[in-house]
């Protein structure tokens, strides 16, 4: 790659370019003086668009490497950490007997370069990719029937809460989709269940759950191996029998699944399903930071179950001998139970790549635009509808955010906070997409509750950022809580917009008409699963606890 300054970037341009285009690089220069990257990108965007034959090289010279200017708090520096949860220095750690009792941060993660983001087809020719593979019985481990059973249950029981008051089907109920069907969902602290759902009692939540709740079909397909909108858990690149967490190894449980270990950390989050401190022991050892050990949350949550008569037979039954029931063997039949439950193989495009059944006309057109001259699959590729990467796409800051800067204010940096690499800043996973026109809100933020809205921004999430205005679907905590501060953020928003400008130069400018936005519309809707949507094991009457089921 050639290295370019800005300043002699837009020098070069200013001389080369008719002038109009001049005029236009000349404002885009003094911006550039003031740290705007985005009067710059648009200026290259709307030149590429022309057909001007530098604008390609150009847009990956400028915006390809990361900002100086971003001055994103990476993890482990005191700025990117609330002022309780400084990190200590990582252990290295092989096989741990007994478990630890203090929890163990895991080392800055290495990115292997394999899985690093790839430019797309930069001629001006129509982009091309191949159909995928269908996803069949096969792309599943085989059902547990007996241990999904036990699961079911668990999914609905609040017991794994420290308050008890929620389950993880309260965020990812079979009724919405398996979301909550609002942008930020309320957890432990309300009651009700989606739009509906507010803070109560004497626990009443004060904070909205900083990201959106993830869609769950499919997660438990084989070749999936992250999981979260950050990728905070995910299969070890350099060990695949092995993980990686936000709680380093945890190699004295034994999991079926990196699905199994995504469920371990829900019930951690205060926010979601733990509470605050002083409200109970679980909430207590997250605020201590105690994970591992038979007092820390996981030993903690896994003896209320197996105080339960009915999970401690049930368990003993599964396994064939009696023994105290493990958080590994909860995760793993709440694995069981959501890889059956909402595993979605069935769609009209399904049918279609297994030359079942012809598409409906429009979708036809939809997917031949999604395949083709849109560009989709470059990132929502193969049998899941996605590169299981993470690309900073723009997203308006709608919440609490996940993480505070220096300067106090909320902000989420996504995969960054993860991987350490500034380069990550803003990215978020690709997300799969089979019955998404049944998720929303849309994006980690949940910032889009139209779908159209949302494709149109992803598009042009440069100029998208610019142009948003709130549509979030939010249930109410407050008259006193502002979940727009952030959208007035111009630091914050700059740093968005960089991170997004660097993005889309890796791909061509897209523009669809109306028409066509229609047709990708008309193939995601071919995306869904009716069977699936209706449920397979779907809601228990009751559950072991004794505590309520939400429906």
């Amino acid at each position: 790659m050639r290295h370019w300054s800005i300043p002699c970037v837009l020098f070069t341009l200013a001389t080369s370019v008719i002038p109009i285009h001049a005029q236009t690089l000349n404002h885009s220069y003094s911006a550039m003086e003031q740290g705007d990257f985005y009067q710059a990108f648009m200026a290259l965007r709307q030149m590429e668009r022309a057909g001007d034959p530098q604008a390609r090289a150009l847009l990956e010279d400028v915006f390809l490497a990361p900002s100086p200017q971003l001055g994103v708090a990476m993890p482990g520096s005191p700025a990117a950490m609330p002022e309780a949860a400084v990190p200590t220095p990582a252990v290295v750690q092989t096989r741990v007997a007994p478990a630890p009792r203090r929890s163990l941060r895991p080392q800055t993660r290495p990115v292997p370069v394999a899985l690093r983001p790839q430019p797309v087809p930069s001629s001006h020719d129509t982009a091309s990719f191949a159909l995928p593979d269908p996803l069949d019985e096969t792309s599943f481990r085989a059902l547990d029937q007996e241990l999904a059973q036990i699961g079911q249950l668990l999914f609905f029981d609040p017991i794994l809460s420290g308050n008890k008051d929620i389950s993880c089907a309260t965020c990812h109920h079979p009724q919405l989709g398996s979301g909550d069907g609002v942008s930020l969902g309320l957890g432990t602290g309300a009651t009700g269940l989606g739009p509906e759902r507010q803070a109560d009692g004497p626990l009443a939540a004060s904070r909205r759950i900083p990201r959106n709740a993830p869609a769950l079909w499919n997660l438990g397909a084989r070749e999936l191996r992250v999981m979260f909108h950050d990728g905070r858990v995910e299969v070890d690149p350099a060990n695949p029998a092995g993980f990686l967490t936000p709680q380093g190894p945890l190699d004295y449980m034994s999991f079926d699944s990196v699905l199994a270990v995504q469920a371990l950390f829900p019930p951690t989050s205060p926010e979601e399903m733990a509470g605050r401190s002083g409200e109970n022991r679980i909430a207590d050892a997250v605020a201590a930071e105690h994970f591992h050990g038979d007092d820390g949350v996981w030993g903690l949550l896994a003896a209320r179950v197996d105080a339960i008569a009915e999970y401690r037979a049930a368990f003993n039954v599964y396994r064939g001998r009696a023994a105290s029931v493990g958080m590994d063997e909860i995760a793993n039949a709440l694995a069981a139970f959501m890889e059956w439950e909402f595993r979605a193989i069935d769609s009209p495009f399904d049918r279609y790549l297994r030359e079942e059944a012809a598409l409906p006309s429009e979708a036809g057109e939809g997917m031949r635009l999604f395949y083709g001259q849109a560009g989709c699959a470059a990132c929502h590729s193969g049998p899941l509808m996605t590169d299981q990467d993470f690309h900073a796409m723009g997203m308006p800051p709608i919440g609490p955010g996940k993480q505070r800067d220096d300067e106090g204010y909320t902000m989420d940096i996504g995969r960054a906070f993860v991987t350490g690499d500034e380069a990550d800043a803003y990215a978020f996973r690709t997300p799969m997409l089979r019955n998404v026109t049944q998720t929303g809100p849309w994006g980690h933020s949940g910032a889009f509750s139209d779908l159209r809205d949302f494709l149109d921004h992803h598009l042009d999430p440069v100029s998208g950022l610019d142009t948003y205005e709130p549509q979030t679907i939010l249930p109410e905590l407050g008259a006193d809580f502002d979940d727009y501060d952030m959208l007035g953020n111009e630091k914050l928003i700059a740093q968005i917009r960089a991170a997004a400008a660097r993005s889309m130069a890796l791909r061509p400018l897209v523009i669809l008409d109306a028409d066509e936005i229609g047709f990708l519309l008309s193939f995601l809707e071919a995306l869904t699963d009716e069977t699936a949507q209706e449920g397979r094991m779907g809601v228990p009457e009751r559950v072991p606890s004794g505590l309520p089921v939400i429906r």
